[in-house]
């Protein structure tokens, strides 16, 4: 494989120089982090499944017409994306209570929520990423009013295709995290989905058993992470040939 210069390593992915300009390479790793990176671990072949299913979900996504960042896969943890200025605002979509929504509000695990809530988080390692208001997002110039109008209505109708989606494999969409992008062509400027959408950033929970299928069976060490996500992709129908076998990551020139 050849050589590529890293632009950015993250919790679960690192970014690298694409192929052409405007083109960067997303690599998904099997590290896993909880409550802001106090707890780390490994989940054997998540890089490979989180690939395929954003791969997956973007593409379905892409297909109803909302924006995204994806272009291809490239190969089991690797894909295409646009570059874009990644927006430092995350987008948080709950339709059942659950997580640090029910411990903040007193709200039972499970509550049905009487509509979907959004919610935004500053993205800040160091401040833990804040909740934050609309007020917040605009006074200090993190997205402009037009352009968080336009992250709100398409995070709504994305809560709306993929609460059907899962629905429709027998799993219930609890809340999703979502990050936005702008990508530049020429003197355009246009707002896009960004980064991923997975078991790592969505509540997933089986609709007869309420069975958690995501991340959370690794936040509260509830056991057989891979075979949640696992069984995420199996339903989906893009468990890969084989199981989630894996491959080396590329080589990083510094």
């Amino acid at each position: 494989m050849s050589r590529r210069r890293q632009i950015y390593e993250g919790k679960a992915k690192v970014i690298f120089e694409g192929p052409e300009p405007g083109t960067l390479v997303q690599y998904f790793k099997d590290d896993a982090t909880a409550f802001n990176n106090r707890k780390r671990g490994t989940i054997t072949g998540k890089g490979v499944l989180n690939n395929r299913i954003s791969e997956y979900l973007m593409t379905r996504i892409g297909e109803i017409g909302v924006p995204t960042h994806f272009l291809r896969r490239l190969n089991m943890r690797e894909q295409l994306v646009k570059e874009v200025e990644i927006i430092p605002v995350e987008v948080v979509v709950r339709n059942v209570a659950a997580g640090s929504f029910s411990k903040r509000l007193g709200i039972s695990e499970g509550t049905r929520l009487p509509r979907s809530i959004i919610e935004y988080y500053y993205k800040s390692d160091e401040l833990d990423d804040p909740i934050i208001t609309e007020e917040h997002i605009t006074a200090f110039a993190w997205a402009t009013p037009a352009e968080l109008d336009e992250m709100v209505s398409m995070s709504l109708r994305i809560n709306d295709f993929l609460s059907g989606l899962f629905f429709g494999v027998g799993i219930r969409l609890v809340d999703f995290k979502i990050e936005f992008g702008r990508y530049y062509q020429e003197e355009d400027v246009r707002i896009v989905l960004a980064d991923e959408i997975s078991p790592d950033s969505c509540r997933l929970w089986d609709v007869e058993t309420d069975e958690k299928l995501d991340k959370d069976r690794f936040r509260r060490d509830l056991g057989n992470v891979p075979e949640a996500y696992q069984e995420v992709a199996r339903r989906l129908g893009i468990l890969p040939e084989g199981g989630p076998t894996d491959i080396k990551g590329p080589k990083v020139m510094q």
